[in-house]
């Protein structure tokens, strides 16, 4: 069995055609497009779980960079959680971490007294 992580989806794309995409390379046993819980509206990407693990492969070789419905689909194996990344909130993402090292950790913009010390700065 294989995860698929399909991305840059058209937001106008459904399940049913997500799945049949993949189904050309082999059985799907699904396929999801994920929905934003707030909106209702498709967030872009989504997940298709192929039988077979050889199948899996090709689908992502041949649809990885290829055109869908005028968007060009970035399709990888889905890692699992726990081989995830860190998110930004549980490690900081390079941007953050290059600001806090370069000594800017906060105690500089209070002294200066934020946005209403620039507003005396400036109109005195």
């Amino acid at each position: 069995m294989m995860n698929i992580y399909v991305g840059n989806l058209p937001y106008s794309v459904k399940n049913q055609e997500l799945r049949e995409a993949f189904e050309e390379f082999g059985e799907v046993d699904s396929a999801e497009v994920i929905i934003d819980r707030r909106t209702q509206r498709s967030r872009g990407y989504g997940f298709v779980e192929m039988a077979n693990e050889e199948a899996g492969h090709h689908a992502i070789e041949t649809l990885n960079g290829s055109d869908f419905q005028g968007r060009e689909l970035r399709v990888d194996e889905s890692q699992p959680k726990d081989e995830k990344p860190r998110s930004r909130h549980e490690g900081g993402s390079g941007h953050e971490r290059g600001r806090r090292s370069n000594g800017d950790n906060g105690a500089d913009r209070a002294r200066s007294g934020g946005l209403v010390g620039f507003v005396k700065k400036i109109f005195g």
